[in-house]
């Protein structure tokens, strides 16, 4: 399966989260120059003046969308057309400057969220299993999911092949039937996955289950749906 089919996320939560790992690398301990994007070459001046810049306009929009009390039509169509300008670009980015690139390598593209290259490599497989976890309510308005595969929580080790793990939740008033009622979506690679909420959902149920994604952007079978209440 080619990568970029499917290693980009399907919603606007987990684009956001891929892209603040992304970008938080590639600025870090001069990793940006090492890679060949300082910002005196022509792929630095891309990356600020094209990629950053949407990716600038697209946090903006989905900062100003993500209060269900004040969605519009206006701030979600919004969303949606900086959200499709931003994969254009961020496909760009990985396949036209960093894939390609002999000064990265395929651990940076992994640090990144981004699928390693495959070729002449055993491809990373897809999870047979689920994330087993455990609920940290020990912060107000803050549950720490702390992650590990299923029925191995001696090891803490992720799955080999997987790059991290991806949770849908939702604050419902009643327990989900479909996965699909959990809207959210997040995604970390070292657990735990930390949940932040305001001081009016407080007391509330949170509905949530996980599952692994390997370093190709596949995905593996879901864990069952369990509920925890906010601190």
């Amino acid at each position: 399966m080619s990568p970029m089919k499917d290693w980009l996320p399907s919603n606007h939560e987990a684009l956001y989260d891929l892209a603040t790992i992304t970008v938080k690398y590639m600025l870090t301990s001069g990793n940006r120059d090492r890679m060949g994007l300082a910002i005196t070459t022509p792929q630095g001046e891309w990356f600020d003046t094209e990629f950053a810049q949407k990716l600038t306009d697209f946090r903006t929009a989905f900062n100003d969308w993500k209060d269900p009390a004040e969605r519009t039509q206006i701030k979600t169509e919004h969303l949606k057309n900086t959200e499709a300008i931003l994969r254009v670009v961020y496909r760009k980015l990985y396949t036209g400057f960093l894939k390609e690139s002999p000064l990265v390598t395929d651990e940076d593209l992994v640090a990144m969220g981004l699928p390693a290259r495959t070729s002449g490599r055993v491809p990373a497989p897809v999870a047979t299993t689920y994330p087993d976890y455990d609920i940290d309510s020990g912060t107000i308005r803050r549950l720490g999911i702390h992650f590990y595969d299923q029925g191995k929580k001696k090891t803490k080790a992720k799955p080999k092949g997987q790059h991290g793990a991806e949770i849908r939740w939702a604050i419902l008033d009643a327990p989900p039937t479909e996965i699909e009622e959990l809207v959210h979506s997040s995604f970390d690679t070292h657990t735990p996955l930390i949940l932040e909420f305001n001081e009016s959902q407080r007391g509330k149920n949170v509905y949530f289950c996980l599952r692994w994604e390997n370093t190709r952007g596949e995905k593996g079978p879901w864990s069952e749906i369990i509920s925890a209440i906010v601190p």
